[in-house]
């Protein structure tokens, strides 16, 4: 997962480099600033590695408001920048104790897209690559474990979407994006288990969202 990111970020790289020469030989000076208001729902695809008792995790959906900004360097490419924070309950499910309830955690993954935008009418279709560096806070531990752990993680973010031009300002946005992210996570439970117990989640969420924006 970790050689995958780096090349994630060699090719955004490349690809803003690319889009950075393409704009200063255009006669189209810089680009408009564009900001989104989403609500979004976030599903993750679990699977788990889980030393010791085995099993799998389990992670709850999310429903939050997601706010980006977008900076369009002409009227096709544009970079987004992603703000959101999601709170999930998570669960070891299968395991040789049963299935252990792990409390929640907050996780507050920034995300950096470059967008490629179809033009030609109100109707703009639009994809991204990116990079997404996902942070995790506020754990609550849950009956069970004296602890738990979760590694920062950096991964790459795929996406789709379109915007549906209301007017020259205003307009409504679609958007679907997969995330491919993982962490290593540390469960110290040697009051309930007398054991502490390491995993390698893959959480890896669709998130859909549907909102609207706003051209400056």
């Amino acid at each position: 997962m970790r050689k995958t990111a780096l090349l994630a970020v060699v090719a955004l790289m490349g690809m803003m480099n690319g889009i950075m020469a393409q704009d200063s030989s255009s006669s189209n000076d810089g680009g408009p600033w564009q900001f989104r208001l989403r609500g979004i729902v976030v599903t993750p695809d679990e699977s788990a590695d889980i030393e010791a008792i085995g099993g799998d995790a389990s992670i709850s959906t999310a429903f939050v408001p997601e706010f980006d900004i977008s900076y369009f360097f002409d009227e096709k490419w544009s970079m987004e920048l992603i703000l959101a924070t999601t709170k999930h309950d998570v669960e070891a499910v299968g395991t040789a104790a049963g299935d252990i309830d792990l409390g929640h955690v907050w996780l507050l993954p920034p995300t950096l897209t470059g967008q490629y935008h179809f033009t030609g009418g109100d109707f703009v279709p639009y994809l991204g690559a990116g990079l997404n560096l996902t942070l995790f806070y506020g754990v609550d531990e849950g009956p069970v474990a004296d602890d738990v752990d979760y590694d920062t993680a950096v991964g790459y973010a795929l996406q789709g979407g379109f915007d549906f031009m209301l007017n020259d300002k205003w307009f409504l946005n679609l958007d679907v994006k997969k995330l491919f992210l993982n962490t290593d996570v540390t469960v110290n439970a040697t009051t309930a288990l007398g054991a502490t117990v390491v995993a390698d989640v893959d959480i890896n969420p669709w998130i859909f969202g549907f909102g609207v924006g706003v051209k400056l």
